[in-house]
């Protein structure tokens, strides 16, 4: 074999110009498939530098010697491997589903073959994909480690508290909390990320929140869920113009109704409390869908419909009478505000808020 021939067999490796360009050097879990995994600093990619095994074949990652690939691919590859679909992972990554598109087929042009089963009901990893999704995972937790480790190491080092919560929690449940959270720690910043149940299910899942407060009775692989505080949606009218005549459950045949978006836990838990109660009723033409409570509050006193709101978010109206509530005999949606969890224990400045909103929770009742 001549000198050119054998240069291509060797794995390639990237030299480092100093060592604080290195990233990590990680052993291989599978030692049948690597000798050596090697990412470093190049170009702003990352560098694989994989070690043939023993007996010749490159194994189930290949397409992956001697290559370049860069971690935002990754990671985005990570996310839609965890989340399933392209369009579910978009939103957690707060991406356009072409920009996800394209992140994971470059990666597989990259890789040199498909890394997913894609059908109609989503993408499943194949085994190539399953491979290089250790890798990705290992990767993400490395670099959270490099983080905290870096922040553990100033006593200077900024912190800050991350929380994903659906509309209602965050407009009138978690402000309160987090005042008297930061009282007792100066200099602690705090990001609050806003969406409806399932994009805070998504982001937990997918790791970019380590902590996520909702409504209703949500449910998802990868993560759990903890009640929190109870809470309970009531049948509200506006008391100006001409105010709305229910008093049975058939009378919601005959009125607007003013609904939360789909995806929300607010519209979820109603349409289920009328199915239970034996009520027909669901969104139909005429009826308006707004994604906020508030835009509730005003389109209902404004007599816009009847809305289903949580008595945590209109304690003034009612006390003010803006806003009145309607008793309809079989009809009570009673439902809980839970604490969104990681498959693993919420440490740092999260869990210190967990524990911390665990005590407090009495004084929101």
């Amino acid at each position: 074999m001549d000198r050119q021939s054998q240069e291509r067999r060797r794995p390639r490796r990237r030299k480092l110009a100093d060592s604080s360009r290195k990233l990590a050097v990680l052993a291989a879990p599978d030692e049948r498939l690597f000798r050596q995994y090697v990412i470093s600093q190049a170009s702003g990619g990352v560098h694989c530098a994989v070690s043939r095994p023993e007996g010749g074949g490159c194994g189930k990652l290949r397409g992956l010697v001697a290559r370049e690939l860069d971690p935002r691919r990754l990671e985005t590859f990570r996310v839609v491997a965890t989340l399933g679909k392209i369009s579910v992972a978009a939103r957690a990554l707060f991406l356009s589903q072409p920009a996800v598109t394209a992140q994971v087929r470059q990666l597989e042009e990259q890789c040199g073959a498909p890394l997913f089963e894609r059908t109609p009901r989503g993408m499943t990893l194949n085994e190539r994909g399953r491979a290089l999704f250790a890798h990705a995972q290992r990767l993400r937790q490395i670099l959270d480690e490099a983080s905290a480790a870096v922040s553990a190491g100033s006593e200077s080092a900024p912190r800050e508290l991350l929380l994903a919560a659906s509309t209602t929690v965050a407009s009138y449940v978690l402000p309160a909390l987090l005042v008297g959270f930061a009282r007792a720690r100066p200099g602690l910043s705090m990001r609050l990320d806003v969406g409806n149940t399932e994009e805070v299910l998504e982001r937990v899942k997918a790791g970019h929140a380590p902590l996520g407060l909702v409504e209703g009775h949500a449910r998802a692989a990868g993560i759990r869920l903890r009640p929190f505080l109870a809470d309970e949606l009531l049948p509200t009218v506006g008391q100006g113009q001409t105010p709305l005549r229910v008093r049975k459950l058939s009378d919601l045949d005959d009125v607007p109704i003013v609904w939360r978006e789909p995806g929300s836990g607010t519209r979820a838990v109603t349409e289920r409390a009328l199915r239970k109660a034996g009520s027909s009723r669901r969104w139909r033409r005429g009826d308006l869908q707004l994604a906020s409570t508030e835009a509730i509050k005003t389109a209902v006193a404004l007599g816009a419909g009847l809305g289903f709101l949580s008595r945590v978010s209109m304690r003034k109206e009612l006390a003010s009478g803006a806003l009145r509530s309607v008793a309809i005999p079989g009809l009570r949606i009673p439902r809980a505000f839970s604490w969104v969890l990681p498959a693993g224990e919420v440490s740092g400045v999260a869990g210190e808020f967990f524990r911390f909103a665990a005590a407090e929770s009495h004084q929101l009742s």
